[in-house]
């Protein structure tokens, strides 16, 4: 059986910086991909996610407002472990303030 879709909406999408709220309905899922950016997410909503990588299967635990940091390259699908519906906003980093602009934008 397969599962509903979690629904991304960009919020921003800039040369340094991908914003993104993500809505799951209980069971829902993103599929299977990889992130090509660190990045940060933002619960706005308490529940547990199941991530499932080619390493094998976690829960983790949201809590609102407790954000967390995570590196680019791991591949991964994310999965709504939890009843209600789970939202989180995902900050991915393109480019620190450190670097340069890129030219033409």
């Amino acid at each position: 059986m397969s599962r509903p879709q979690a629904v991304p909406t960009v919020q921003v999408d800039n040369d340094r910086v991908v914003v993104t709220e993500w809505r799951f309905a209980p069971g829902a899922e993103t599929g299977l991909h990889r992130h090509g950016y660190d990045y940060v997410v933002v619960p706005m909503t308490t529940g547990a996610l199941r991530l499932e990588t080619p390493a094998g299967e976690v829960v983790s635990q949201l809590v609102a407002g407790r954000a967390y940091y995570r590196g680019a390259g791991v591949e991964h699908n994310v999965i709504n472990a939890h009843d209600g519906e789970c939202v989180f906003v995902e900050i991915e980093i393109k480019q620190t303030a450190a670097q340069p602009p890129a030219t033409g934008s």
